[in-house]
Protein backbone atom coordinates (compact mmCIF):
# COMPACT_ATOMS: atom_id res chain seq x y z
CA UNK A 1 0.00 0.00 0.00
CA UNK A 2 1.64 3.26 -1.12
CA UNK A 3 1.53 6.63 0.62
CA UNK A 4 -1.36 7.75 -1.58
CA UNK A 5 -3.50 4.90 -0.33
CA UNK A 6 -2.62 5.81 3.25
CA UNK A 7 -3.52 9.42 2.47
CA UNK A 8 -6.86 8.45 0.98
CA UNK A 9 -7.71 6.22 3.95
CA UNK A 10 -6.76 8.96 6.45
CA UNK A 11 -8.77 11.53 4.50
CA UNK A 12 -11.77 9.20 4.26
CA UNK A 13 -11.73 8.58 8.02
CA UNK A 14 -11.34 12.30 8.71
CA UNK A 15 -14.20 13.25 6.38
CA UNK A 16 -16.44 10.60 7.94
CA UNK A 17 -15.70 11.86 11.47
CA UNK A 18 -16.24 15.49 10.46
CA UNK A 19 -19.57 14.78 8.77
CA UNK A 20 -20.68 12.53 11.64
CA UNK A 21 -19.90 15.26 14.18
CA UNK A 22 -21.64 17.86 11.98
CA UNK A 23 -24.75 15.66 11.78
CA UNK A 24 -24.71 15.21 15.56
CA UNK A 25 -24.47 18.97 16.11
CA UNK A 26 -27.42 19.60 13.80
CA UNK A 27 -29.67 17.00 15.45
CA UNK A 28 -28.77 17.14 19.15
CA UNK A 29 -31.27 18.88 21.41
CA UNK A 30 -29.67 21.93 23.00
CA UNK A 31 -30.36 25.59 23.67
CA UNK A 32 -27.10 26.48 21.89
CA UNK A 33 -28.48 25.82 18.40
CA UNK A 34 -26.76 28.72 16.65
CA UNK A 35 -23.29 27.75 17.86
CA UNK A 36 -23.93 24.13 16.91
CA UNK A 37 -25.10 25.08 13.42
CA UNK A 38 -22.17 27.38 12.79
CA UNK A 39 -19.73 24.71 13.92
CA UNK A 40 -21.51 22.09 11.80
CA UNK A 41 -21.25 24.37 8.76
CA UNK A 42 -17.55 25.02 9.44
CA UNK A 43 -16.91 21.28 9.73
CA UNK A 44 -18.86 20.67 6.53
CA UNK A 45 -16.74 23.19 4.61
CA UNK A 46 -13.61 21.43 5.88
CA UNK A 47 -14.99 18.08 4.73
CA UNK A 48 -15.71 19.51 1.28
CA UNK A 49 -12.17 20.87 1.07
CA UNK A 50 -10.74 17.52 2.22
CA UNK A 51 -12.32 15.77 -0.78
CA UNK A 52 -9.21 16.86 -2.69
CA UNK A 53 -7.27 14.13 -0.88
CA UNK A 54 -9.48 11.48 -2.50
CA UNK A 55 -8.79 12.71 -6.04
CA UNK A 56 -5.91 11.24 -8.01
CA UNK A 57 -6.93 13.02 -11.19
CA UNK A 58 -8.93 16.10 -12.03
CA UNK A 59 -12.67 15.23 -12.18
CA UNK A 60 -13.22 16.18 -15.83
CA UNK A 61 -16.77 14.81 -15.74
CA UNK A 62 -17.70 17.06 -12.81
CA UNK A 63 -15.93 20.32 -13.60
CA UNK A 64 -18.77 22.52 -12.37
CA UNK A 65 -18.91 20.72 -9.02
CA UNK A 66 -15.14 20.93 -8.64
CA UNK A 67 -15.18 24.68 -9.37
CA UNK A 68 -17.95 25.16 -6.81
CA UNK A 69 -15.91 23.13 -4.30
CA UNK A 70 -13.09 25.64 -4.75
CA UNK A 71 -15.47 28.48 -3.90
CA UNK A 72 -16.47 26.87 -0.58
CA UNK A 73 -12.99 27.71 0.74
CA UNK A 74 -13.97 31.38 0.83
CA UNK A 75 -16.55 30.60 3.51
CA UNK A 76 -14.20 28.66 5.81
CA UNK A 77 -12.44 31.55 7.66
CA UNK A 78 -15.64 33.56 8.08
CA UNK A 79 -17.61 30.56 9.37
CA UNK A 80 -14.92 29.84 11.96
CA UNK A 81 -14.91 33.48 13.10
CA UNK A 82 -18.71 33.50 13.50
CA UNK A 83 -18.47 30.22 15.38
CA UNK A 84 -15.93 31.76 17.80
CA UNK A 85 -18.29 34.69 18.37
CA UNK A 86 -21.15 32.30 19.15
CA UNK A 87 -19.01 30.44 21.72
CA UNK A 88 -17.59 33.54 23.39
CA UNK A 89 -20.79 35.62 23.52
CA UNK A 90 -24.03 34.00 24.66
CA UNK A 91 -26.22 36.70 23.08
CA UNK A 92 -24.61 36.56 19.64
CA UNK A 93 -27.14 36.30 16.81
CA UNK A 94 -26.76 36.23 13.05
CA UNK A 95 -27.95 39.45 11.43
CA UNK A 96 -28.36 40.67 7.82
CA UNK A 97 -25.04 42.52 8.13
CA UNK A 98 -23.24 39.19 8.43
CA UNK A 99 -24.10 38.48 4.79
CA UNK A 100 -21.15 40.74 3.94
CA UNK A 101 -18.94 37.79 4.85
CA UNK A 102 -20.23 35.91 1.80
CA UNK A 103 -19.04 38.53 -0.74
CA UNK A 104 -15.72 36.75 -1.58
CA UNK A 105 -17.65 33.48 -2.06
CA UNK A 106 -20.15 35.18 -4.38
CA UNK A 107 -17.40 37.03 -6.30
CA UNK A 108 -15.46 33.81 -6.91
CA UNK A 109 -18.60 32.05 -8.17
CA UNK A 110 -19.30 34.92 -10.54
CA UNK A 111 -15.80 34.44 -11.93
CA UNK A 112 -16.44 30.70 -12.28
CA UNK A 113 -19.76 31.45 -14.00
CA UNK A 114 -17.87 33.58 -16.51
CA UNK A 115 -15.30 30.88 -17.35
CA UNK A 116 -16.77 27.50 -16.35
CA UNK A 117 -20.37 27.11 -15.22
CA UNK A 118 -22.12 28.04 -18.48
CA UNK A 119 -19.44 27.04 -21.00
CA UNK A 120 -19.00 23.86 -23.04
CA UNK A 121 -16.53 21.23 -21.92
CA UNK A 122 -13.72 22.28 -24.25
CA UNK A 123 -13.97 25.91 -23.10
CA UNK A 124 -13.98 24.80 -19.46
CA UNK A 125 -10.80 22.75 -19.89
CA UNK A 126 -9.12 25.62 -21.74
CA UNK A 127 -10.11 28.07 -19.01
CA UNK A 128 -8.80 25.77 -16.25
CA UNK A 129 -5.49 25.22 -18.05
CA UNK A 130 -4.98 29.00 -18.14
CA UNK A 131 -5.97 29.58 -14.50
CA UNK A 132 -2.43 29.38 -13.12
CA UNK A 133 -1.43 32.36 -15.29
CA UNK A 134 -4.64 34.31 -14.71
CA UNK A 135 -4.15 37.60 -12.78
CA UNK A 136 -7.73 37.33 -11.50
CA UNK A 137 -7.10 33.85 -10.11
CA UNK A 138 -3.88 35.04 -8.49
CA UNK A 139 -5.89 37.86 -6.94
CA UNK A 140 -8.35 35.34 -5.49
CA UNK A 141 -5.47 33.29 -4.06
CA UNK A 142 -4.10 36.39 -2.34
CA UNK A 143 -7.59 37.39 -1.21
CA UNK A 144 -8.12 34.01 0.44
CA UNK A 145 -4.83 34.28 2.32
CA UNK A 146 -5.64 37.81 3.48
CA UNK A 147 -9.11 36.74 4.61
CA UNK A 148 -7.68 33.77 6.50
CA UNK A 149 -5.17 35.92 8.36
CA UNK A 150 -7.72 38.63 9.19
CA UNK A 151 -10.41 36.25 10.40
CA UNK A 152 -8.11 34.13 12.53
CA UNK A 153 -6.37 37.13 14.09
CA UNK A 154 -9.84 38.51 14.84
CA UNK A 155 -10.75 35.15 16.42
CA UNK A 156 -7.72 35.30 18.71
CA UNK A 157 -8.68 38.84 19.79
CA UNK A 158 -12.30 37.86 20.46
CA UNK A 159 -11.21 34.92 22.65
CA UNK A 160 -8.83 37.15 24.62
CA UNK A 161 -11.50 39.82 25.12
CA UNK A 162 -14.06 37.22 26.21
CA UNK A 163 -11.64 35.78 28.75
CA UNK A 164 -11.02 39.24 30.21
CA UNK A 165 -14.75 39.93 30.50
CA UNK A 166 -15.28 36.54 32.15
CA UNK A 167 -12.74 37.26 34.84
CA UNK A 168 -14.02 40.81 35.44
CA UNK A 169 -17.73 40.00 35.66
CA UNK A 170 -18.32 36.36 36.60
CA UNK A 171 -17.39 33.87 39.31
CA UNK A 172 -16.77 30.23 38.56
CA UNK A 173 -16.22 30.83 34.83
CA UNK A 174 -14.73 27.78 33.16
CA UNK A 175 -11.73 29.44 31.57
CA UNK A 176 -10.55 26.03 30.37
CA UNK A 177 -13.31 26.20 27.74
CA UNK A 178 -11.87 29.39 26.29
CA UNK A 179 -8.36 27.98 26.56
CA UNK A 180 -9.50 24.93 24.58
CA UNK A 181 -11.04 27.18 21.94
CA UNK A 182 -7.79 29.13 21.78
CA UNK A 183 -5.84 25.89 21.20
CA UNK A 184 -8.30 24.81 18.51
CA UNK A 185 -7.78 28.14 16.74
CA UNK A 186 -4.01 27.66 16.89
CA UNK A 187 -4.37 24.11 15.57
CA UNK A 188 -6.40 25.19 12.54
CA UNK A 189 -3.94 28.01 11.97
CA UNK A 190 -1.07 25.49 12.01
CA UNK A 191 -3.02 23.30 9.59
CA UNK A 192 -3.24 26.24 7.21
CA UNK A 193 0.51 26.79 7.58
CA UNK A 194 1.05 23.36 6.01
CA UNK A 195 -1.09 24.53 3.08
CA UNK A 196 1.14 27.59 2.72
CA UNK A 197 4.21 25.34 2.61
CA UNK A 198 2.55 23.25 -0.07
CA UNK A 199 1.86 26.34 -2.17
CA UNK A 200 5.45 27.51 -1.74
CA UNK A 201 6.92 24.12 -2.68
CA UNK A 202 4.63 23.92 -5.71
CA UNK A 203 5.74 27.38 -6.82
CA UNK A 204 9.47 26.54 -6.42
CA UNK A 205 9.71 22.82 -7.30
CA UNK A 206 6.48 22.16 -9.17
CA UNK A 207 4.36 19.00 -8.85
CA UNK A 208 7.13 16.70 -7.60
CA UNK A 209 7.85 14.18 -4.87
CA UNK A 210 8.33 16.83 -2.17
CA UNK A 211 4.89 18.26 -2.81
CA UNK A 212 3.27 14.83 -2.69
CA UNK A 213 4.74 14.19 0.75
CA UNK A 214 3.53 17.57 1.97
CA UNK A 215 0.05 16.74 0.66
CA UNK A 216 0.25 13.47 2.61
CA UNK A 217 1.26 15.39 5.74
CA UNK A 218 -1.63 17.79 5.14
CA UNK A 219 -4.07 14.88 4.95
CA UNK A 220 -2.87 13.30 8.18
CA UNK A 221 -2.88 16.72 9.87
CA UNK A 222 -6.53 17.08 8.85
CA UNK A 223 -7.33 13.70 10.45
CA UNK A 224 -5.40 14.57 13.62
CA UNK A 225 -7.07 17.97 13.88
CA UNK A 226 -10.51 16.39 13.51
CA UNK A 227 -9.85 13.71 16.12
CA UNK A 228 -8.37 16.21 18.56
CA UNK A 229 -11.34 18.54 18.18
CA UNK A 230 -13.73 15.64 18.73
CA UNK A 231 -11.78 14.73 21.88
CA UNK A 232 -12.07 18.31 23.19
CA UNK A 233 -15.78 18.48 22.39
CA UNK A 234 -16.50 15.21 24.20
CA UNK A 235 -14.56 16.38 27.26
CA UNK A 236 -16.29 19.79 27.24
CA UNK A 237 -20.01 19.08 26.78
CA UNK A 238 -20.72 22.59 28.13
CA UNK A 239 -18.55 24.11 25.38
CA UNK A 240 -21.18 26.59 24.29
CA UNK A 241 -21.47 29.05 27.14
CA UNK A 242 -20.46 32.65 26.63
CA UNK A 243 -20.55 36.09 28.14
CA UNK A 244 -22.83 38.97 27.29
CA UNK A 245 -21.34 40.84 24.33
CA UNK A 246 -22.68 44.14 25.71
CA UNK A 247 -20.11 43.89 28.49
CA UNK A 248 -16.75 45.53 27.85
CA UNK A 249 -13.35 45.06 29.49
CA UNK A 250 -13.04 47.60 32.27
CA UNK A 251 -10.01 49.27 30.69
CA UNK A 252 -12.09 50.10 27.61
CA UNK A 253 -14.70 51.93 29.66
CA UNK A 254 -12.52 53.85 32.08
CA UNK A 255 -10.41 56.70 30.72
CA UNK A 256 -6.88 56.99 32.02
CA UNK A 257 -6.63 59.87 34.48
CA UNK A 258 -4.77 60.89 37.59
CA UNK A 259 -6.54 60.14 40.85
CA UNK A 260 -6.85 63.01 43.29
CA UNK A 261 -6.34 62.46 47.07
CA UNK A 262 -10.07 63.04 47.59
CA UNK A 263 -10.94 60.34 45.04
CA UNK A 264 -8.56 57.89 46.72
CA UNK A 265 -10.20 58.61 50.08
CA UNK A 266 -13.64 58.00 48.61
CA UNK A 267 -12.54 54.79 46.98
CA UNK A 268 -10.93 53.55 50.22
CA UNK A 269 -14.25 54.12 51.95
CA UNK A 270 -16.15 52.22 49.24
CA UNK A 271 -13.64 49.38 49.36
CA UNK A 272 -14.10 49.07 53.13
CA UNK A 273 -17.88 49.05 52.76
CA UNK A 274 -17.63 46.36 50.08
CA UNK A 275 -15.31 44.17 52.18
CA UNK A 276 -17.55 44.54 55.22
CA UNK A 277 -20.56 43.54 53.12
CA UNK A 278 -18.75 40.46 51.80
CA UNK A 279 -17.84 39.32 55.31
CA UNK A 280 -21.24 40.03 56.84
CA UNK A 281 -23.65 38.89 54.11
CA UNK A 282 -21.44 36.26 52.45
CA UNK A 283 -22.90 36.68 48.92
CA UNK A 284 -20.01 34.62 47.56
CA UNK A 285 -21.68 31.43 48.78
CA UNK A 286 -23.93 31.70 45.72
CA UNK A 287 -22.09 29.71 43.02
CA UNK A 288 -23.85 31.64 40.23
CA UNK A 289 -22.95 35.08 41.62
CA UNK A 290 -22.19 37.67 38.93
CA UNK A 291 -21.06 41.25 39.26
CA UNK A 292 -24.60 42.33 38.36
CA UNK A 293 -25.98 40.33 41.29
CA UNK A 294 -23.46 41.79 43.72
CA UNK A 295 -24.14 45.28 42.37
CA UNK A 296 -27.83 44.98 43.25
CA UNK A 297 -27.05 43.64 46.74
CA UNK A 298 -24.41 46.20 47.69
CA UNK A 299 -26.30 49.10 46.03
CA UNK A 300 -23.39 50.18 43.80
CA UNK A 301 -23.84 50.63 40.03
CA UNK A 302 -22.30 47.79 38.01
CA UNK A 303 -19.83 50.05 36.23
CA UNK A 304 -18.67 51.65 39.50
CA UNK A 305 -18.37 48.27 41.21
CA UNK A 306 -16.39 46.83 38.31
CA UNK A 307 -14.08 49.85 38.39
CA UNK A 308 -13.68 49.53 42.15
CA UNK A 309 -12.68 45.86 42.02
CA UNK A 310 -10.81 45.57 38.74
CA UNK A 311 -9.10 48.96 38.62
CA UNK A 312 -8.70 50.27 42.17
CA UNK A 313 -8.31 46.92 43.95
CA UNK A 314 -6.34 45.56 40.97
CA UNK A 315 -8.19 42.23 41.01
CA UNK A 316 -10.46 40.38 38.65
CA UNK A 317 -13.98 39.91 40.00
CA UNK A 318 -13.29 36.18 39.69
CA UNK A 319 -10.26 36.37 42.05
CA UNK A 320 -11.92 38.87 44.38
CA UNK A 321 -14.88 36.58 45.11
CA UNK A 322 -12.89 33.36 45.18
CA UNK A 323 -10.57 34.72 47.87
CA UNK A 324 -13.56 34.90 50.22
CA UNK A 325 -14.59 31.41 49.21
CA UNK A 326 -11.11 30.06 49.92
CA UNK A 327 -11.03 31.82 53.31
CA UNK A 328 -14.38 30.23 54.15
CA UNK A 329 -13.14 26.83 53.01
CA UNK A 330 -10.00 27.21 55.15
CA UNK A 331 -12.17 27.90 58.21
CA UNK A 332 -14.18 24.74 57.57
CA UNK A 333 -11.09 22.62 56.89
CA UNK A 334 -9.52 23.77 60.17
CA UNK A 335 -12.69 23.12 62.18
CA UNK A 336 -12.46 19.72 63.98
CA UNK A 337 -16.23 19.60 64.32
CA UNK A 338 -16.59 19.52 60.51
CA UNK A 339 -13.90 16.96 59.74
CA UNK A 340 -16.56 14.54 58.48
CA UNK A 341 -17.29 16.84 55.53
CA UNK A 342 -15.55 15.78 52.32
CA UNK A 343 -13.61 18.26 50.20
CA UNK A 344 -16.31 17.94 47.55
CA UNK A 345 -19.02 18.89 50.05
CA UNK A 346 -16.98 21.86 51.27
CA UNK A 347 -16.32 23.27 47.81
CA UNK A 348 -20.03 23.25 47.01
CA UNK A 349 -20.80 24.76 50.41
CA UNK A 350 -18.49 27.74 49.87
CA UNK A 351 -19.73 28.55 46.35
CA UNK A 352 -17.57 26.58 43.93
CA UNK A 353 -19.19 24.27 41.40
CA UNK A 354 -16.07 22.58 40.03
CA UNK A 355 -13.51 20.49 41.87
CA UNK A 356 -10.73 21.43 39.44
CA UNK A 357 -11.54 25.14 39.79
CA UNK A 358 -11.59 24.85 43.59
CA UNK A 359 -8.27 22.98 43.76
CA UNK A 360 -6.60 25.45 41.39
CA UNK A 361 -7.84 28.49 43.31
CA UNK A 362 -7.04 26.94 46.71
CA UNK A 363 -3.48 26.07 45.74
CA UNK A 364 -2.98 29.51 44.16
CA UNK A 365 -4.12 31.20 47.38
CA UNK A 366 -2.49 28.90 49.98
CA UNK A 367 0.23 27.04 48.10
CA UNK A 368 -1.31 23.72 49.21
CA UNK A 369 -4.04 21.37 48.12
CA UNK A 370 -7.21 21.30 50.27
CA UNK A 371 -6.35 17.79 51.49
CA UNK A 372 -2.82 18.73 52.51
CA UNK A 373 -4.08 21.89 54.23
CA UNK A 374 -6.59 19.88 56.27
CA UNK A 375 -3.97 17.32 57.32
CA UNK A 376 -1.67 20.07 58.62
CA UNK A 377 -4.45 22.05 60.28
CA UNK A 378 -6.05 19.20 62.27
Amino acid sequence: MDKYSFLEIAALIGIFLVLFLALFLLTVKTKYKLGNRLLAFFLFTNAVDALKFLMRDFPVNFINLEAFRWSINYLVPASFYLYVLSVCFSNFRLKPKHLWHTIPFIAFNLYMAYGIYFEDRASKVSFINALSESPIMQFFHILFEVLFQVYFIASFLVIRKSKTIYLENYTNPDISILNALYKITILYYALHFIVLIRWLVTFIFGLGEIRSWIVTLDGFAFLFCTCWYLFVALNKPEFFRGVNSDLKPIKEGIPKQKISPLTVEEKDKEIKLLKDFMLEKEPYLDSSLTIQDLSEQVKIPVKDLSTLINLYMDKHFFDFVNEYRIEKAMQILKDPSQKELTVLEILYQVGFNSKSSFNTSFKKYTGKTPTDFRKQAL
